[in-house]
Parts: C-alpha cells; structure tokens; sequence
C-alpha cells in the first residue's frame, strides 16, 4: 500500500532509488514524447537524475532528465486518476521532473512491483587503462600537441557531474575542455557535452568553454556527432608523443 502525504513534495535524496512499476510517460521540452501505459524501469540517481527503461535498448534510456533537476511527487488529480482506466489500470503517483532548462518530464506511475533505494557510496571512478591515462599525461606536458600558444590549467577539472580530462586555455585566452580517450567512440562525445553544458554556465569560465575530443582513433560517427555540437576532434599519434616515432625518418 502506497501513503503520499497531502500536495506535492520535493524529493531529495542521495541515494540511487529503483522503481519498477506500470507508468505512462510524457516529455515537453525541445520536442515532445510520449511513453504509453507499461511497465518500466525508472532509475533515480543521487545527482537529481531521472531515466525511464525498458527491457531492452542495453543501457540507453527511454527517456531520461539530466541534472541539475528537480523531483515532485504528488497524488492524481481527477483528470490524471482517470487517464487510463480503459487499461484497467489506476494512476497511484505522478512524478513531474522539471530542469533548469525549462523542459519538463511527467510520469503517471500506478502498480508499483519494486521499489529500492540504497546508498552506493562514494565511487572512485573510471580507472583508465595505461594507455589511455598515459596519454593524458603526455598531452598535458604538451599543450602545443592542440596549437600554438596553448597552455594547461589544470587536469581532472572537477565539474558537478565529474573530472574533465584537461582545462586548457588556447592562444586567444578561451578556456578549452579536453576528453581523452584511447578509441573515440559517440559515448566519449555524449560525455563531452554533458560536461560542457554545465561549464558554460560557470561564469567564472567566461560563459564559452570549447570543445576538443582527442583519441588515438576517433569513429566517424562519433566525429560527426562532435562537429555537430561545435567540438573539435583531435587524433592524438601517441609514438610520436612519447617521443619513440618520428616523421622525418619514415619511408612512406
């Protein structure tokens, strides 16, 4: 048996909170989604966080709300009480997921089959193979690797959300991000732009942080995808980095 108390509440937590439950799903923002009655998997994180699943699609979400944003949950109205009936099935919940962005994400939630929270803790974070940490140090000591007249801020730039691989400023003094990985992949650029999203609203950043995705190989999907958000691709030659190729004495 499900106890709300009377209006709305915010939900505050910071644990990981896992709801398995019959929802009907509606997204307003950019565009508009629509996600009919079925059950999903709804996954709230401690960073404020909101993703619906299914059972399938890997780890992608159906639709998600990224952070910074805000949780209310409250009882039906009459209107919302009634939407599904037909099904049916009965709206015991609804969710309403609001970002700072304006966009809005509402979740008709009724029979609920699991609902967790635990508290993971304090996570290390990705542990980078040798290669790949390698090359961030080696791209650190060589700042010109990115043009002439770049320096080093700092690496492992904190943001809310994690460390950005390298803050750079470039010849003109803009502040550059950098994300290393070892093999570019879309992943790697989805990465990037979550972190510049929220670095742009820092104006201690001068409000226009660039973008550069460097990788030993990038995939041209993922290259395409970082151009089309104004991030430039960097393909790093990590021999001739560490000094062990060079150019001027190869045949071909």
């Amino acid at each position: 048996m499900l106890i709300l108390e009377e209006g709305p509440r915010p939900v505050e937590s910071a644990s990981v909170r896992l709801v398995i439950a019959q929802c009907q799903v509606d997204y307003t923002g950019r565009l508009s989604a629509h996600l009919p009655w079925a059950k999903r998997l709804i996954v709230v994180k401690a960073d404020g966080s909101v993703s619906v699943h299914a059972d399938d699609r890997a780890y992608k979400p159906l639709n998600w709300m990224s952070p910074p944003c805000s949780l209310t949950i409250r009882e039906p109205d009459a209107d919302e009480a009634c939407a599904v009936p037909a099904l049916g099935a009965r709206v015991q919940q609804v969710w309403e997921v609001d970002a700072v962005t304006g966009d809005h994400l509402q979740i008709l939630l009724g029979d609920v089959d699991l609902d967790v929270t635990e508290d993971l803790g304090v996570d290390p974070g990705l542990q980078k193979d040798g290669v790949e940490a390698h090359l961030q140090e080696l791209l650190a000591e060589n700042p010109e690797a990115f043009g002439d007249g770049w320096s080093v801020v700092q690496r492992e730039y904190m943001t809310p959300i994690g460390p950005v691989d390298i803050l750079c400023r470039d010849a003109e003094g803009t502040y550059v991000a950098v994300e290393v990985k070892r093999r570019g992949e879309i992943d790697g650029v989805e990465q990037l732009t979550r972190y510049l999203d929220l670095m742009n609203r820092d104006h201690l950043l001068g409000g226009h942080v660039q973008g550069v995705f460097a990788a030993q190989q990038i995939k041209p999907q993922a290259r395409t995808l970082a151009e089309d958000r104004g991030i430039d691709c960097l393909t790093v030659d990590y021999d001739a980095l560490r000094g062990m190729d060079h150019p001027e004495e190869r045949l071909f």
